[in-house]
């Protein structure tokens, strides 16, 4: 048994039809089943059986190929719907050959071996297109060809051949495409080099039309997310997030918080397996991969600007942009300074023409920015106005000397460090030590906490003496 598996649109059909044809001799018998409904599967035996004069059922067939010791080949073709059980419509034998073309990489449980279908080689996606648009084969034509590929998807660079074939519009089809991608990828051909009788889109949407609306809603939000990188860590770190009071209005949080409830158990702890059942079933499809490798998911180009066309408004990019700020603002100092360049890609893309991001998860992801050293995206952010916003308002609910309001003045302290901003730290911290001093203690944690960031500050305005002092009186009375 052999397995195609990969993404609508790969071409897994047209690979095991090319097999067939250059090893037809090996086998005595091929038989080829359409496989995208159990009563297709169940047609297709019959016909078998009807064919060999054994009978008109799907056992007669079945029985027959267990007793035929010949070579022959079974193709059950587009196996997709992952609720189809395809075990039972195997023969019960040591001999015979199966080939299974599907989304669903889960059917290599049933193969000696299988292989990914994944995208073409450059120059087999070049010769792919001037062959579909009618064009010859010149370097300059190939020139223009390598910049269209649609990441040598064969069905999409298929569709853009024909279009081009009709138009005559080699030069220009990159920048009607740029702003036409939808209507073009939607577009199938009236003349077509095969018997494929969907376009990329529709391929794509009779899988999302087959997913719960968990999974669909899953994927819808991970487009809004670069279509590398994308890892779980994201949405549990902001399932185990726990607003203070200066957090967003429930209004505001309503769909992420019940998105994130989803990947929770009953006693609102995050539940690994609700999340490993929602990207199974995207995976069945071939919509999403998973790298166990680096234990993160992608998603193909094509698919993750698809997957935009499904979204009817603008509450799930919404949506996406609090679960992100939430997954930050999970994070303490020293993850943030770890995860923080993971993000980075995921955060350009939310931040990117939103310029309505609630205050508090602006402020998460200049933290990030700043974090990975890009101090001028996360001066675009208006950081150090929303730490101020932020402390006037902690002032204003909590006092003066509240817990809390210590702890976002510090946080204000380190932004205007790392914006360079040192003589406003120094002032900051000291404004801190002097009232945890007084209201504290000298020897409490909070007030050691504040004397090491003080020194820091010290020391990268190079005092270095007053830096030593509060540097050693730390260490007195941390021993």
């Amino acid at each position: 048994i052999f397995v195609l598996h990969g993404l609508g649109g790969a071409e897994k059909t047209q690979i095991a039809l090319e097999f067939i044809e250059d090893s037809a001799s090996i086998f005595r018998d091929i038989f080829l089943i359409d496989s995208s409904t159990i009563t297709m599967i169940e047609t297709g035996l019959k016909n078998i059986a009807r064919t060999k004069g054994v009978g008109d059922s799907l056992q007669d067939a079945l029985k027959w190929l267990k007793r035929k010791p010949d070579e022959w080949l079974l193709l059950f073709d587009n196996a997709d719907d992952p609720k189809i059980d395809l075990n039972k419509y195997f023969p019960q034998c040591n001999h015979g050959n199966i080939l299974i073309t599907s989304r669903n990489p889960g059917l290599c449980v049933y193969a000696n071996s299988h292989s990914a279908v994944s995208d073409m080689e450059e120059s087999d996606a070049v010769n792919l297109l001037l062959r579909s648009a009618s064009q010859d084969a010149t370097d300059h034509n190939k020139g223009i060809a390598s910049e269209i590929v649609l990441c040598y998807l064969p069905l999409a660079i298929v569709q853009a051949g024909a279009f081009i074939s009709k138009s005559g519009r080699l030069n220009g089809y990159l920048a009607l495409y740029a702003i036409n991608k939808t209507r073009l990828l939607c577009q199938k051909a009236a003349q077509s080099h095969d018997d494929y009788a969907w376009t990329v889109y529709t391929t794509w949407q009779i899988s999302f039309d087959q997913l719960s609306q968990q999974a669909k809603t899953f994927l819808q939000l991970c487009s809004f997310l670069h279509y590398q990188g994308i890892s779980e860590d994201i949405f549990r770190n902001a399932a185990g997030n726990k607003f203070g009071l200066s957090s967003p209005s429930k209004e505001e949080l309503q769909m992420p918080l019940d998105v994130l409830s989803q990947f929770s158990d009953p006693s609102g702890n995050w539940d690994p397996l609700c999340f490993l059942d929602v990207t199974s079933e995207i995976r069945a499809y071939s919509l999403i991969t998973f790298h166990s490798e680096q234990n993160l998911f992608s998603i193909h180009p094509l698919v993750h600007d698809w997957t935009h066309s499904t979204i009817p408004d603008g509450e799930h990019h919404r949506c996406m942009v609090a679960i992100a700020g939430m997954s930050l603002a999970g994070l303490s100092n020293m993850y943030i300074t770890a995860a923080g360049p993971r993000m980075l890609p995921h955060t350009d893309l939310l931040v990117r023409g939103n310029p309505n991001i609630v205050p508090d998860f602006r402020h998460e992801y200049g933290i990030a920015y700043l974090s990975a050293g890009q101090l001028e995206k996360a001066q675009q952010l208006r950081l150090s106005e929303l730490d101020v916003a932020l402390l006037k308002r902690r002032r204003h609910i909590l006092g003066e000397d509240h817990h809390t309001t210590f702890i976002t003045m510090s946080n204000l302290a380190v932004t205007y460090i790392r914006l360079g901003r040192l003589q406003e730290a120094e002032a900051l911290n000291l404004e801190v030590l002097e009232k945890q001093r007084k209201i504290l203690g000298h020897n409490h944690s909070d007030t050691l906490i504040s004397m090491a960031n003080q020194a820091g500050t010290y020391n990268q305005l190079s005092i270095f003496r007053e830096a030593e002092v509060l540097e050693v009186a730390v260490l007195r009375q941390r021993k």
